[in-house]
This record gives C-alpha cells, sequence and structure tokens, in this order.
C-alpha cells in the first residue's frame, strides 16, 4: 500500500510546554541554549551507536526484507490453516504485538465472524496466572491453533512455563504433529529455545541480538502477529523509516520532535518533574500506553550513571486514557502537585464517524449534543483537557497522528524509542540495560530450585523474617 508522507507526517505541539503557556513551571528557550553542547553530544551518541550494541532496533526498517518476506508467507498460510493465533510471551514480547492489534485492527476483533475478520482470532498470553491460562483454554481449540512462543534468552520462565502446558496438550492431542502448531521466536546465536526448536523441528524467526525486548516490535517478535492479523508490516516498517530519515535528523530540536521530548522531559526531571503521563485520546492506542510505559520504565530507571556513580534516576510513566480518565486521574492533574508531565496523542481522522442524533429536545444541557458527532466530543474533550491542564500552570504536549494506520503507527513506535534513546544518553545512563529486571528474576528461578541458583537461594533465605505485628 502507498501512503502520502507528507499527508501522514506525525507531529509534536510543545506550546504547553513552554512559560509562555503555563508560567513559571514551564521551560524557556535559554533553559535550552544553556544545554546545547549536552543535546548535541546526546544526538551524537545516538547516531554512532545505530546498528551497534543494543542499537540494532534503529536498523530494523532498513535491513529486512528477506526476513519480511518470510514473515508475509507463513502469515498467509496461518490465515488460511488456522482457526487461532495465539502469543506465549511477556514484556516486550507481548505489550508490542497488543498495542499493535488494538491500534489497527477492529476494536471487537475476536468477536466478528470470521468472513469478517478474515482470519484467525488473536490472543497473547502475556501473564502466568492460572486463571488466565485457563480460561484461553476454554475459549481456543488448540488442535486448530497457531502457538507462537516468543522469548530471545529461551529461559524466561513466564513463556517456557506458558510453551511446556501448551506443548503437553499439543502432544496428547495431535502427537508428531504437534510441531507444527507452534512457531518460535528466539536468538539464532544462544539460549534454550533456539535448541528446543531445532530439536522439535518448529519454524523459527530470529529476534537479532541488538534488539531488546522492549524494542522489538519492528522486528519478527512484533511483524509476524502483525502479518497474521493483516497489518500491513510493510507499512509500519515505512512509517519507522520516515522518522529516521525525515523527523529526526540534526541536533536541533525544533527540527527533530523526538530529541525536543527527550529534552523537555530531561529538563523536567530536572526540577522535580518525576511522573509522564501517557494519554492518548482514542481506544485503539489504549495499549500503545502500556507499550510506553514498559519502554520509559525500563529503559530510564538506573540507579548508576554510565561512569558507575551512584545515580537512582528515571521517571514514572503513568497510562492514562481520554476521555476515560478525564473522569478519573485529571483531577489529580489539575490541582495536584507539580511533578508530572502529560502527553496527549491526538488522532485527526478517526475511522468512523458517529452521529449523535437529535432528541430530549426538553432538556437545553443534553439537546446541545445533538447534531455533533462523537468525533467532535472527543476532539472537544481532549482540547478542554489541555486548556484546563495548561490553565493550571502544568506542562502538557499532544502529538498528533492525521490518523491510524500501519504508516503512523510506525511512526509513533520509531518516535518513542528514539526519544527514549536520546534522554537516557542525556541523563548519562544505559538505556539499554534492566539490571533491576534482572535481580527479581534470579531471585524467582532461586525460589523454583533452578540449578545454578543455589546462593541465591541461601540469601533469599537468609532474610530476616517477617514480624507478624506488621501483618494486619
Amino acid at each position: 500500500m502507498r501512503y502520502n508522507k507528507k499527508e501522514l507526517r506525525l507531529r509534536v505541539d510543545f506550546n504547553n510546554m513552554m512559560t509562555k503557556s503555563v508560567g513559571h513551571d514551564g521551560f524557556t528557550e535559554k533553559q535550552m541554549l544553556a544545554i546545547a553542547d549536552k543535546i548535541d553530544d546526546a544526538y551524537e551518541s545516538v547516531q554512532a551507536g545505530r546498528g551497534k550494541g543494543m542499537m540494532g532496533w534503529t536498523e530494523l526498517p532498513f535491513n529486512q526484507d528477506k526476513v519480511v518476506a518470510d514473515i508475509l508467507e507463513t502469515a498467509r498460510y496461518i490465515r488460511k490453516k488456522f482457526e487461532y493465533f495465539v502469543v506465549l510471551g511477556i514484556g516486550g514480547s507481548a505489550l508490542g504485538p497488543i498495542a499493535a492489534f488494538q491500534a489497527l485492527k477492529h476494536l471487537r476483533f475476536n468477536e466478528l465472524p470470521k468472513r469478517q475478520r478474515k482470519g484467525p482470532k488473536f490472543y497473547v498470553e502475556d501473564n502466568v496466572d492460572p486463571e488466565r491460562m485457563a480460561a484461553l483454554l476454554d475459549v481456543i481449540e488448540p488442535e486448530k491453533t497457531m502457538f507462537n512462543v516468543v522469548t530471545k534468552s529461551g529461559s524466561t520462565s513466564e513463556t517456557m512455563a506458558q510453551y511446556l502446558i501448551i506443548r503437553d496438550i499439543l502432544e496428547k492431542k495431535l502427537g508428531k504433529d504437534a510441531s507444527s502448531h507452534i512457531i518460535a521466536t528466539t536468538s539464532k546465536d544462544s539460549g534454550n529455545l533456539i535448541k528446543i526448536a531445532a530439536k522439535e523441528n518448529y519454524k523459527t524467526f530470529y529476534i537479532p541480538n541488538g534488539v531488546g525486548g522492549r524494542f522489538s516490535e519492528l522486528c519478527p517478535v512484533g511483524l509476524l502477529p502483525a502479518a497474521v492479523l493483516g497489518i500491513d508490516i510493510k507499512g509500519m516498517l515505512g512509517g519507522a523509516r520516515y522518522v529516521i530519515d525525515e523527523l529526526s535528523v540534526g541536533t536541533n530540536p525544533r527540527k527533530n520532535a523526538p530529541l525536543m521530548a527527550a529534552v523537555l522531559h530531561y529538563l523536567g526531571m530536572k526540577k522535580g518533574k518525576n511522573i509522564s503521563v501517557m494519554m492518548p485520546y482514542a481506544d485503539s492506542l489504549k495499549f500503545m500506553a502500556d507499550w510506553y510505559c514498559q519502554l520509559w520504565g525500563e529503559s530510564l530507571g538506573k540507579n548508576r550513571t554510565l561512569d558507575g556513580m551512584p545515580c537512582n534516576k528515571g521517571q514514572t510513566p503513568v497510562k492514562a486514557l481520554g476521555v476515560t480518565d478525564h473522569h478519573s486521574q485529571v483531577q489529580l492533574y489539575a490541582e495536584g502537585p507539580f511533578d508530572k508531565i502529560i502527553t496527549f496523542i491526538a488522532v485527526e481522522k478517526y475511522r468512523s464517524e458517529v452521529t449523535i442524533p437529535n432528541g430530549c429536545e426538553e432538556y437545553p444541557n443534553v439537546n446541545f449534543l445533538c447534531g455533533h458527532t462523537m468525533n467532535e466530543l472527543i476532539q472537544a474533550e481532549r482540547v478542554a483537557t489541555e486548556f484546563a491542564l495548561t490553565k493550571a500552570g502544568k506542562p502538557n504536549y499532544t502529538i498528533i497522528l492525521p490518523e491510524l494506520n500501519a504508516f503512523t503507527l510506525g511512526e509513533l513506535i520509531m518516535y518513542f524509542e528514539l526519544q527514549t534513546a536520546y534522554t537516557g544518553a542525556l541523563m548519562g545512563i544505559d538505556t539499554f540495560n534492566q539490571p533491576g529486571v534482572e535481580e527479581g528474576k534470579n531471585a524467582t528461578y532461586a525460589l523454583l530450585g533452578r540449578p545454578g541458583y543455589e546462593e541465591k537461594k541461601k540469601e533469599i533465605e537468609s532474610a530476616p523474617p517477617k514480624i507478624s505485628r506488621y501483618i494486619v
């Protein structure tokens, strides 16, 4: 599909981050000029890292032609043969596919008849709550399902637990044919899953070495589920490529939207704004806020700088949904502490239009809605919330998508990934590791008796016992 890039260009309105709009709690151009050298260094650091180390994600829009062809062929086969497609994963392996599904498919997709879906029902098992797995097995037929097991390390406890359960069910039902119902997405060079896949003869896609889970939506982790759903994955990659080629060039933040956002968040943290609220005004983007929360929190929450100094830095991400959370969280944002930066996502053209019919003529405070559309209502509520927060002196800015399609979703994903990379560079931390997550993983391994974690188990067992009077 061809996209008009200029018409679909993502835009970012930062007016309400500046002192001219929100007063003393905003930012000035003078403050930006004062860190011009730091901004230059952050941009050059990200540029120099492209395609190296854990920045392989920057090259995904450019280097996957053969992989994409394989994915599209596999997706066509799955769409013809299977009634259900289930992703087994957690973290980025699950949040990205969920976000793309919600963003680009019918909001009641699984409830549509097959002739309208034109493909399998879609589920993502992104937790190990036993009730969740039991519920999945109540609504799918495993013998009519393709399962996509996604873990780069091949040792992610949650994903491999899911895999073991599904493998056992498939083998009992299908015997030797069980292997044709599992696709592995994992590292090509290391880990358990690649060995299991080779032994069991599973179809396999590879996660590039330089792509971490939270940056993996534009590799086979996210592209295979999207293709199975009929999403234009070439369009997604095209949107991401457009951001790199056109929207994030050079050290001038006024010409580099992700860099400008990074600068403002960095300055905000310096002023104690340690909460980042992500608030899309579209149900289709609800789970993009979840995906953002992992990307932002896991990338920027660090206790060491690059030179090894203790720091305990980061900005806590919070998800919200317009208009829903106008009736819950916005009260706090408007009148609570000056510790937040609020990001709105606006969609200018929704894929549907619904007119509010005439009625309730005797009630003017209801009837005024008649003749308007729900499209006008949600836009008015977004503008009104922006106005109210600005009037209250609370910094906010708006990411504007002309419409939501595969191309603009790809733009949005790459925009956030680059913003995160620039922000980490400004903060002087390692944006791409997650040692805090690893500590919890290691403790889980120890508690469940994984070989090699005996010392960690002793450490856990030697922790002070809980005091009963502190349990109410």
